[in-house]
């Protein structure tokens, strides 16, 4: 193995050379793997023709993978959602988010594979959680990390964008039967490094539970600008075949839609995580 890590800026992300990600991981690959998500939160990987069983296969090795409750997916292989710009309405996405923290147990991590990308533009950006949390004050740390703050798939999938006509509108229904809303910590701490991340995000976070309406509204409109400020973020330049790798449990994201009418096919495994504390 000739694995080599260029890191991308000092907040996180690195593009990684020399493995061949079509074939299974070896133990010592699937530890270096593992070990450069934990450093750098999002890995990059250019050349990697993967077909959605081999993706598949590749994001099962870390963990149970989540089926979409909105999203298309690969007929043959569920577990791999399209994100097709001709077919589905895909604004979510432009919105910094971080995955399915509609769930109890929002996913450790996420796979995605470019399978068309515009000439230009469509590039997607992502932002560390650790970073965003150090930079607070001390006394604002201590505050944040005795709160918790509500999750909402609504907010995100909202039944005008997701239920035109009777069954999509039943798939939506049935949809947010399945995820009401819940509560995770503001602050959570990784479950492998240790280390304390910001857990809000615009795409889902509706309210900071211990707090006034007020109170709550203005403190969440500070904390999603602050956590994603351009020093706490990479950006991306899609190419055929690459394939990202970010840890969810410490990041969020943000795909840019400024590329329209070209369109922009991307393939997502989602590999179920744990709950944060």
């Amino acid at each position: 193995m000739s694995l080599t890590l260029h890191p991308l800026s000092p907040a996180l992300g690195a593009r990684v050379d020399g493995i061949d990600l079509s074939r299974p991981l070896d133990h010592d690959e699937f530890n270096a793997l593992e070990q450069a998500l934990l450093e750098h939160q999002v890995l990059f990987f250019r050349n990697q023709p993967l077909s959605p069983s081999q993706q598949a296969s590749l994001a099962a090795r870390f963990g149970d993978l989540h089926i979409h409750p909105i999203y298309p997916r690969v007929e043959e292989q569920p577990e791999i959602l399209v994100l097709d710009t001709a077919v589905t309405d895909v604004r979510d996405n432009a919105i910094w988010h971080t995955d399915v923290t509609f769930l109890p147990t929002p996913a450790m991590g996420a796979l995605l594979a470019a399978k068309q990308v515009p000439s230009h533009g469509g590039d997607t950006l992502w932002a560390s959680g650790y970073a965003a949390f150090e930079a607070l004050s001390a006394p604002l740390q201590h505050l944040l990390d005795g709160l918790t703050a509500t999750h909402d798939f609504t907010k995100s999938f909202p039944q005008s964008r997701y239920g035109q006509g009777p069954e999509a509108e039943e798939r939506w229904q049935r949809a947010r039967r399945d995820h009401p809303p819940l509560s995770h910590p503001v602050i959570r701490t990784h479950p492998r490094t240790g280390r304390k991340a910001l857990f809000v995000n615009e795409g889902f976070t509706t309210r900071i539970n211990e707090l006034e309406e007020a109170e709550s509204q203005s403190l969440l409109a500070f904390l999603f600008a602050h956590a994603t400020k351009p020093e706490y973020t990479v950006r991306w330049h899609w190419q055929p075949d690459d394939l990202v790798f970010w840890d969810n449990r410490v990041t969020q994201h943000y795909a840019v839609d400024d590329y329209r009418p070209q369109r922009r096919i991307m393939h997502r495994a989602t590999i179920l995580g744990d709950r944060p504390v």
